[in-house]
């Protein structure tokens, strides 16, 4: 792949691995499905980590809530394949409960030194009062945990030292940080070639969808919003995040 085609889609030159990073199964798909799978088609490695297993969502009141997790976690396995990703890490916290602590910090170097990745992406670590349900608490803690992760921990030797120790997984230094759902997007990718592949990703997460009938045309709407605010033609769908360029 050429610099050139990595430009053309919006992707800075050198991303060959990408870590996405998120609180929930199914926040990858709604925010940033498209992006997965453009990657994917381009040939980019994309891995998963989820920090949770979303243990307190869905609407069937009738389904044993200790079934959940091994649920959300088949949606969530089911949902990458349809995008190209089959390297899936489930943290395994609680769904509601999450903070950006040291074992969650620490859980997410070990993650990101395992694969190595030039961009990450998580969720935003601040508050969008104009997109409230984009920033649970859960994402952000996702989020504040994940660029906590980024610098200084995974590229510090000294951080975490059992990861070295005992792991043997050294320091690794991220390029790249892209955040979901922030209130300053910078960067946008179109995705009007991918909407469909998004809507059948999201749509593997069959417990969390009330009225899946709606689905298309809610994301479908959230995407033409993206679109206009990158300046792309009528028509164009987006999907946009706050992009950072870390130090070397």
């Amino acid at each position: 792949m050429t610099v050139t085609d990595l430009d053309k889609f919006g992707i800075p030159e050198g991303v060959e691995r990408v870590l996405v990073v998120t609180a929930h199964p199914d926040d990858v798909d709604f925010g940033a499905g498209g992006t997965i799978a453009t990657f994917t088609s381009l040939g980019i490695q994309v891995t998963y980590c989820v920090c949770t297993d979303g243990d307190a969502g869905g609407f069937d009141d009738s389904t044993d809530r200790s079934e959940i997790p091994n649920i959300r976690r088949g949606e969530q396995i089911a949902a990458g394949k349809v995008l190209g990703v089959t390297d899936i890490h489930f943290l395994g916290y609680k769904d509601g409960y999450l903070q950006p602590t040291h074992d969650v910090q620490r859980d997410i170097v070990r993650v990101m030194r395992k694969v190595k990745p030039q961009l990450v992406i998580t969720q935003t670590p601040e508050r969008n009062w104009e997109r409230l349900p984009a920033t649970h608490p859960d994402h952000m803690a996702a989020g504040e945990a994940t660029t906590q992760a980024i610098y200084p921990a995974v590229r510090n030797p000294f951080a975490y030292p059992e990861l070295r120790k005992v792991e043997g997984l050294e320091a690794w230094t991220v390029n790249w940080l892209w955040l979901q759902g922030d209130t300053n997007p910078n960067h946008w990718l179109d995705v009007t070639e991918k909407f469909d592949q998004k809507i059948e990703a999201i749509s593997a997460h069959a417990s969390q969808l009330s009225q899946p009938e709606k689905l298309a045309e809610m994301v479908r709407e959230w995407q033409k919003l993206a679109a206009e605010k990158a300046g792309l033609p009528d028509g164009r769908l987006a999907e946009g995040f706050k992009q950072i360029k870390l130090p070397d």
